[in-house]
């Protein structure tokens, strides 16, 4: 997967207009078109990583491991972009080929965004806008962090459905399907696990994405959660997320790093957060998911 060998110059926000990359495992999910989009799916290349925007048809990508070495284990990853763009790789890609090394499949859920403008400068106005306001009010209210997601949860349910429907092809334990997400992602991943009906994930990873309170069912999934101390997006006061698994009796884990920022994803820092990925996976062998079955 890789961008245009020519790529338009440079505009001064630091993005980079790139062509569509070839995505030829990409399997489109049947979620139909969002009827608000106005401008067509294009891309961006930002920090050294690629980003996709207007998305308008989610696809979801496997990346299998090694059959010799699979686990049986599966997760959908989320990447984040406050649902007006997606980090394709440093929060997608990266993530499912470092899980699928490990012996998980993975599979990259690109998921339908909210409608921007059609112009880059005009996108990275409305990006300056937005963080120039308060935190998103999903910062403090559960009900926005789970209420106006009904396409994207749409997409995830999709995504578990069809994972489920083609496991044995796979070499997927329909019942060890996780799910984690990144920032907006990782508000995706929550609100799947708390009412995305049948997705069901068997377990979680919140990566610096809501600390909310929630209704916790007492069957909710094991939940990971990483995040810095400096983030500088969602800067944590208190992590009540982590109180509401506790109080329906859920297994959670909470690592908070001091220095990281927001969206450090796969991307290699002279911090302590750059660990995470190592948490994740012996958090996920804590629990058994990387036993062979």
């Amino acid at each position: 997967m890789t961008s245009s060998d020519a790529p338009a110059a440079p505009v001064q926000h630091g993005m980079t207009p790139i062509e569509i990359p070839a995505q030829p495992d990409a399997i489109e999910l049947g979620t139909g078109p969002l009827p608000e989009a106005s401008a067509p799916e294009s891309w961006h290349s930002e920090y050294g990583s690629m980003f996709a925007r207007n998305v308008g048809v989610a696809t979801l990508t496997p990346f299998l491991p090694d059959p010799a070495a699979a686990t049986g284990t599966a997760v959908v990853v989320a990447p984040g972009g406050g649902f007006m763009s997606l980090s394709m790789e440093n929060e997608g890609w990266d993530v499912a080929r470092a899980l699928a090394d490990r012996g998980v499949a993975a599979f990259v859920l690109k998921y339908r965004l909210r409608p921007t403008p059609e112009s880059l400068d005009d996108f990275a106005a409305a990006i300056r806008e937005m963080l120039a306001g308060p935190l998103p009010s999903h910062r403090h209210d559960p009900a926005a962090a789970l209420g106006s997601l009904d396409p994207q949860i749409a997409d995830a349910r999709a995504a578990f459905a069809l994972v489920r429907s083609r496991a044995a092809e796979w070499g997927v334990d329909p019942e060890r399907i996780g799910m984690v997400g990144f920032s907006a992602g990782a508000m995706l991943t929550v609100a799947t696990a708390l009412v995305g009906g049948d997705a069901k994930p068997a377990f979680i990873g919140d990566i610096y994405g809501p600390l909310s309170a929630f209704e916790v069912p007492d069957d909710a999934p094991p939940l990971f959660i990483a995040l810095a101390a400096d983030d500088g997006l969602f800067e944590p006061n208190g992590f009540p997320i982590v109180e509401s698994w506790r109080s329906a009796g859920r297994p959670v884990e909470l690592h908070f790093y001091e220095r990281g920022g927001h969206g450090f994803g796969m991307y290699p820092k002279e911090t302590t957060s750059t660990d995470w990925f190592g948490s994740f996976v012996s958090w996920m062998r804590m629990h058994g998911l990387l036993e062979r079955r």
